[in-house]
């Protein structure tokens, strides 16, 4: 089969499409063919060096796929050769087969193209473990969702407004903004333009966000704080401002808040399994149904990875940048 490899840690040239070992399901693991994946931050860090795949993942990129399942391992029930997944993954997303533990396999949603669930697995499972899961958003609260135009801003939105709660976001630019609001969102900051924390308590009458969706770290740790509300969670799901900030304790305690950080990639398989079991219990019904979708901005030939990392890197799009297999 074909990869995408990268034999240099570099920019988007060092991802190359390259002639690999086909891979074998072991127990309780199926062997799917891709159909696509689609382009997360990690797999650009992981092209540049700063994030290797667990021991024991394949070593190509790729979070998430959709694809036929071509395979099965022994031990493996409720699923059978030939049916359309898709699924989270540990890596191998990038390539024209890959393996998955059968736990991390979801049926493509009703009404939704084959290609267009490679979208859904990554930012699904993130979504519902750090929203609801763990900050346990509940109907009538506000959430900020930083990145709102991302593919987890996007998911974001969609699912908070499906259980009754007030969406606030954050986007550089008023398109990016305009798609927000057509995904559901209440509240819309202009980051470049407007100061997040103020422009929230404005529109909560002083009260702040009961949840916030973080994926920039510690450049934005003193103001997430701010923004909470009393009894306020903050769930910081991504680095992209940077690892070290400082904490103001005393406002934390002064809001009996509640701060957690999380990556998904890296969490055991019981666990992975878990989030996938109520992703499929409790978002799954909200696909088949019509009431929230994938938002897809391009589709390109995996073999051009590159191309698309560049997209994802200058952060022009909206929602997810899928790779197709050609």
């Amino acid at each position: 089969m074909h990869a995408i490899a990268i034999p240099e840690p570099g920019g988007p040239e060092a991802l190359v499409w390259s002639e690999v070992p086909d891979p074998v399901p072991g127990e309780g693991e199926v062997l799917v063919e891709v159909v696509a994946s689609a382009v997360n931050r990690a797999d650009i860090v992981q092209r540049q060096g700063f994030y290797d795949p667990p021991p024991g993942a394949s070593p190509y990129p790729g979070l998430e796929c959709s694809g036929r399942i071509a395979g099965l391992g022994t031990g493996v029930s409720g699923w059978a050769v030939g049916d359309e997944v898709c699924a989270l993954l540990s890596g191998g997303g990038y390539a024209e087969k890959v393996v998955v533990p059968a736990g991390q396999l979801l049926p493509v949603p009703k009404g939704v193209d084959l290609k267009h669930a490679a979208a859904l697995p990554e930012v699904a499972c993130t979504v519902w473990s750090n929203v609801f899961m763990i900050a346990h958003l509940r109907p009538g609260e506000t959430v900020l969702v930083h990145g709102g135009s991302s593919g987890i801003g996007t998911m974001a939105i969609q699912l908070a407004k499906a259980v009754g709660a007030k969406v606030a976001v954050t986007a550089g630019t008023k398109e990016k903004l305009d798609h927000c609001a057509e995904l559901g969102a209440d509240i819309l900051i202009n980051y470049r333009e407007q100061d997040f924390v103020a422009e929230l308590k404005a529109a909560t009458d002083g009260a702040g966000a009961d949840v916030i969706l973080d994926n920039m770290g510690a450049k934005y740790l003193d103001r997430n704080v701010r923004a909470l509300a009393v009894n306020g969670r903050l769930a910081i799901i991504g680095l992209q401002g940077g690892t070290k900030g400082e904490l103001n304790i005393g406002a934390l305690l002064g809001k009996r808040a509640a701060i957690s950080a999380t990556t998904l990639r890296a969490r055991p398989l019981s666990e992975k399994t878990a989030i996938v079991a109520a992703v499929r219990e409790h978002v799954w019904p909200l696909l088949d149904g019509g009431h929230i979708r994938p938002v897809i901005d391009r589709e390109l030939p995996m073999s051009d990875a590159a191309a698309a990392h560049r997209v994802v890197e200058e952060s022009g799009h909206v929602g997810k940048v899928l790779l197709v297999v050609e």
